[in-house]
């Protein structure tokens, strides 16, 4: 148990070291998901609940001010907690976005650090060492890196039995319909990620995706390419670099000063 806990506390510091490589989204249920479920011996299931909960959390992404709950620690226990148990993807889609709530608000209680790190280096700065700057990013991509493993280990090694508890006085109705919501957050994820990004210029290519999937029956990654084609020629990556006209015509040297 506590080797399958360090397996799952690694996952979820690996999904933490994200942004630290330029933002890959290896931070996502449908990477982590999949790891989770190597780790835990069964692939299928972390698979299964891994593009579930990604569905689920499409729309949970960092846009200005805005800041989403903690996809990389409610995607890890959910899935863990899940096969451990013996369940699907109904009891990690019920128990994905409670566990992701409740990490981001301790995460915000140990983001409290910040202003010390800062201070550190702001001192850096104005002493001219930046032997000091660089020290206060390692330290704090190191405390994230150990708050998100102790987070994962200690509730995977400690919480199962309590996890298992809590299902176990659901009523089963209830967990009925948390299996048919299932099906209906990928919508909803959707909804929530079409509010950051869609207007007007954008509506009738929408609808244009909808009719050729609906009515013209063409795949998915058809209607992915196409999109794709469309987007190349209406933002002209094809087109070739504009000449810059610098020998064209020769400047008089009497009108410099």
């Amino acid at each position: 148990m506590i080797v399958q806990a360090i397996l799952v506390g690694l996952i979820a510091a690996w999904g933490s070291l994200d942004y630290a490589f330029g933002t890959l989204y290896t931070f996502r249920p449908i990477v982590l998901g999949p790891l989770v479920g190597l780790a835990l011996g069964d692939v299928k299931t972390g698979v299964e609940i891994g593009a579930s909960l990604e569905l689920l959390f499409m729309g949970a992404i960092s846009v200005g001010a805005y800041i989403p709950p903690d996809v990389n620690i409610g995607g890890v226990l959910a899935t863990a907690f899940a096969i451990s148990m013996g369940k699907g993807v109904d009891a990690a889609v019920a128990l994905a976005m409670p566990i992701a709530v409740i990490s981001l608000g301790i995460g915000n209680l140990v983001s409290a650090i910040t202003p010390v790190c800062l201070k550190i280096a702001d001192d850096g700065a104005a002493q001219g060492n930046d032997s000091k700057i660089m020290f206060t990013q390692w330290l704090m991509g190191a405390f994230a890196t150990s708050y998100k493993f102790l987070l994962a280990f200690g509730a995977f090694y400690i919480g199962a039995d309590k996890v298992q508890d809590l299902l176990d006085f659901i009523p089963q109705f209830i967990l009925d319909g948390m299996g048919v919501a299932a099906g209906i957050l990928p919508a909803m994820g959707f909804a929530m990620l079409m509010r950051m990004i869609i207007n007007k210029k954008l509506i009738p290519f929408f609808f244009l995706g909808f009719v050729l999937a609906s009515y013209a029956n063409i795949p998915v990654l058809g209607v992915a390419i196409i999109a794709v084609i469309i987007a190349v020629e209406k933002f002209g990556f094809l087109e070739g670099k504009p000449q810059l006209a610098g020998n064209a015509e020769e400047v008089d040297d009497d009108d410099d000063f």
